[in-house]
Parts: structure tokens; sequence; C-alpha cells
């Protein structure tokens, strides 16, 4: 399985008991989906390994708890520490209305009410304090926030999504 076919769950960020359990740190706004999964997919250097889960259970706000098959002590789970936790992107709840993965909407025509055609999303930077689409038009590239007062339609049938940008927002990069 391949980093780019899966979708980063969480990061295993302590031991919970000496028989080899561990706390993931879910980034999630549902963890409770998460509570009784089979397997899942643990980033140890540049591969993605099957874990098998014995038993998993949310353990406070949005930690997961989990007991995995093949982590039966402490150092087992040393050796895992720190690592990131994926899962099948076949597997994301799907998503309705204005709501969207920010991977799912990589390629999709940014349209404005004023000014229409604004160019495609080439990615989305979550890096900032604000999450920006980073879209580009005639190889000028505009940072649009991802907000919901500005987006108006996500649009997946014609790969779509309809946005109302501050005034002068958009002459800023066309003008």
């Amino acid at each position: 399985m391949r980093k780019e076919d899966c979708f980063y769950l969480g990061t295993i960020v302590s031991k919970y008991s000496f028989k080899g359990e561990v706390l993931v740190k879910l980034d999630t706004d549902d963890p409770e989906i998460y509570e009784n999964m089979e397997s899942v997919f643990v980033s140890l250097g540049n591969n993605l390994v099957p874990f098998f889960i014995k038993r998993c259970r949310l353990h406070k706000s949005n930690l997961l708890r989990i007991d995995f098959e093949e982590v039966k002590s402490e150092s087992d789970a040393d050796r895992i520490m720190k690592s990131g936790l994926y899962l099948p992107l076949n597997m994301l709840p799907k998503l309705t209305d204005n709501k969207f993965y920010y991977h799912e909407v990589v390629g999709f025509t940014m349209v404005d009410s004023v000014h229409g055609d604004i160019g495609i999303i080439q990615s989305i930077n979550d890096t900032t304090a604000q999450a920006l689409f980073e879209v580009e038009k005639e190889d000028k590239q505009l940072l649009i926030p991802v907000n919901d007062d500005i987006i108006t339609k996500v649009d997946r049938e014609n790969k779509c999504i309809f946005v109302n940008t501050p005034e002068g927002l958009v002459d800023l990069y066309l003008s």
C-alpha cells in the first residue's frame, strides 16, 4: 500500500501499558467511527506496514487506545512510537454538501461569483494559520482562504468549487 492511496489517521503518541498498548492522537472530527477497526497501516521508515488490532477503544476525547496483535511489550511499543497511522482512501466517510477532504478537490475548477473561472486548485496549504486553496490560472498563483463563508457550493459531479471571494482579492492576482 502506498501513502498516496491512504489518508492520515493519527500518530502514536504514548504507551498505555506494559503489555504494549499505545495511545493514538487522531486527526479527525469523529473519533468514534474508528473504534472498531481490525487493522491499520503504520508508517515505518518509508513503508506502510499492516498491523492487526486485537482491541481498540476511545480513551478520553480524541485519543484511541490500541492493542495491536504484533505489539506485546513496552519495547515493541517503543519501536512504533511517534509513527503515523494510515487507512485506505476508500475507508474515508463520504462527505456531502459543501464539506470536502482537501485531497478530494485538487484538480477542481474554482469559480468566483464575480470573476467566473479563476483557475484550477493545485493543492491546499494547511501549514498556515488559515488553510489556503492554491489556485493556478495562466501561470499565476492565487491564494484563496478555505472558509465556509467564501465557499458557496461544491459540485463534485462537475469538479467545481463555487466561491464568493472578498472584494479585491482576485484582482490582486489577476490584474
